[in-house]
């Protein structure tokens, strides 16, 4: 990432269950208390994705951690959160995802200059034997780099 880009979370598991076509880099509508706890690292977002309705994007099923300081004015931590595109984005994004077997998954969450970015790639499910190969070829990367360590000893 570049200067000034502070990573808050990776969804590495996304990489493995689907073939990324396209990314976006997307700004986030929080609430404060939903910031601090970004700031504290307090998010979960292994089944989170993001649809396409009324000219929106909403991003589903990430779970914010309430802040314990907050008092009576804490967040609903599965509440859904708005994506800021651009309308040309948007369209885009919604002939995309109408294509079969497309889906939008947030790749990583990072602060950039002081705001909360969501990296969003257009991803289609990968099947079994996909998921094999890209074990097969991971550890033939790392026998060739451990025989390449080996010799230079």
């Amino acid at each position: 990432m570049a200067e000034g880009v502070k990573t808050i979370a990776v969804n590495r598991k996304a990489r493995f269950d689907y073939v990324v076509d396209d990314t976006w880099e997307c700004g986030i509508e929080l609430l404060g208390t939903e910031v601090k706890s970004f700031r504290e690292g307090k998010i979960s977002f292994p089944d989170a994705w993001a649809e396409v309705s009324g000219g929106e994007v909403w991003l589903r099923s990430l779970r914010i951690a309430e802040n314990p300081f907050s008092s009576v004015f804490n967040h609903d931590p599965d509440r859904k959160k708005k994506l800021l595109l651009h309308r040309d984005e948007i369209k885009r994004l919604t002939r995309k995802t109408e294509e079969k077997g497309y889906t939008l998954i947030p790749l990583s969450f990072y602060f950039k200059k002081g705001r909360v970015k969501v990296e969003l790639g257009l991803c289609k499910g990968k099947k079994q034997f996909d998921k094999r190969a890209d074990i097969r070829e991971r550890d033939i990367k790392r026998d060739i780099s451990r025989e390449f360590r080996g010799k230079l000893s």
